[in-house]
């Protein structure tokens, strides 16, 4: 009887300890539990900035992402002219503040009209419009005003750490069909294939600067519209193609 009594509030004592430390390893693997949630709602949150919404629900539900033709589509690819120069006279911080400032803007612009953002290389940037909703009437002249539109933002900008070095950029257009896929599992990446890419960049890398160079194919479907200011350029020499007639979109018509 006296062991027992002796015992008793020990018994009492460990077990009190063991639920102590039970509630603290509860609470602790709710607070972890907790940033775990809040962690994973992050990088769902990244996946869908960086792919489509349909794309982005399909890998979180672990399922094969097909590629998708899109019959009808018109691709935009820009670049910055004299980057290279603007660099060397640029710290590294400089040219980071500069491209975050100019791809602010421009995705502020993107975000007026039915295109998407497929992605941005350094100065690069890429759009397209038609894809990954489809918009087979639409997509030239979605395309068309957003260029215009951003083209006319640009004719006003300079460069904030060289005021006398104003930002000038060469655009280009195509349109036609494009095949979309996702490439890669650890950083998946939304892709587009297609001669109608090729040529796009192609039409970019040939333009000169501020202006707006499209192919017969974009023309066309703009001509189709109306009431855009479209001037031919002539014949130019493209890689992988050989010599294009080619157009430059000037602006509305009023």
């Amino acid at each position: 009887m006296a062991v027992a009594l002796i015992l008793f509030p020990l018994v009492i004592l460990a077990v009190n300890r063991l639920t102590n430390r039970i509630q603290a390893y509860a609470q602790t693997l709710q607070e972890r539990t907790r940033d775990l949630d809040v962690e994973r709602k992050r990088s769902e949150t990244l996946l869908y900035e960086l792919l489509p919404a349909s794309v982005a629900q399909q890998l979180l539900n672990h399922q094969a992402v097909p590629p998708v033709a899109y019959p009808a589509a018109t691709i935009f690819f820009s670049d910055i002219v004299g980057f290279t120069t603007i660099c060397s006279k640029s710290t590294p911080m400089e040219v980071i503040d500069m491209l975050n400032y100019l791809y602010r803007m421009f995705d502020d612009i993107i975000d007026k009209y039915d295109v998407y953002k497929v992605e941005t290389i350094g100065d690069a940037y890429m759009v397209a419009s038609g894809l990954p909703h489809e918009n087979v009437e639409g997509h030239a002249t979605e395309m068309a005003e957003m260029a215009l539109d951003l083209r006319d933002r640009l004719c006003q900008m300079t460069v904030k750490h060289l005021p006398d070095e104003s930002l000038r950029m060469r655009i280009g257009l195509n349109s036609g069909p494009v095949v979309a896929g996702v490439v890669g599992h650890k950083m998946p990446r939304y892709c587009l294939f297609g001669d109608t890419v090729n040529v796009a960049s192609r039409m970019e890398s040939t333009s000169l600067p501020l202006k707006i160079q499209i192919t017969d194919k974009c023309k066309i479907e703009l001509d189709c519209k109306g009431g855009y200011v479209i001037t031919e350029r002539g014949k130019v020499q493209v890689k992988g193609k050989g010599e294009m007639t080619t157009y430059w979109l000037e602006g509305k018509l009023n």
